[in-house]
């Protein structure tokens, strides 16, 4: 079922499992639903991919990325308690009307990379302070460097062996 979601995507995949007489999707939603999109042919097209979270297998592959052809599953599949989604506010919409019990959380992804972009954001609004305190460290005096060797009272001697 992985090769035929992949090689003819959602819809065509389920009517061909259905014909080879397995169901390509499953009636009720897992527990655990991932939810993203991705891109059929990159700038042209994007479909919808709906994952099992917990058994790491793809439940569907939805034509487009609408709202409404989201609605229009989860209503056809329910039962989905957590939903994993990006920050697409379509998905967000779509839950909101068709699964509203759903607790929605973000995946691991979006969550790294909304983090690292806030991170990038604070690094350049605060560079000119940051800087300034660089500068002022470079143009202080050199700190001494000790030599823990010679800091432990003349135990050892330069070579490094200990006196007696």
């Amino acid at each position: 079922m992985r090769y035929i979601a992949t090689f003819l995507g959602g819809r065509p995949g389920q009517r061909l499992c259905q014909t080879l007489q397995f169901p390509a999707v499953p009636e009720r939603a897992p527990r655990v639903l991932g939810v993203d999109e991705f891109a059929f042919r990159k700038g042209w097209r994007y479909g919808t991919v709906l994952v099992d979270v917990e058994a790491a297998r793809v439940v569907d592959v939805l034509p487009d990325r609408d709202a409404a052809t989201f609605i229009a599953w989860l209503h056809q599949h329910p039962g989905a308690e957590i939903i994993c989604r990006d920050r697409a506010t379509v998905y967000s919409t779509a839950i909101r009307e068709a699964a509203p019990e759903a607790q929605e959380v973000a995946d691991r992804w979006h969550l790294l990379h909304n983090l690292s972009t806030a991170v990038e954001k604070t690094c350049h609004q605060h560079r000119p302070c940051l800087r300034k305190q660089a500068d002022e460290k470079r143009e202080a005096a050199p700190r001494k460097i000790i030599n823990p060797l010679t800091a432990i009272s003349g135990r050892f001697t330069r070579a490094g062996n200990p006196t007696v």
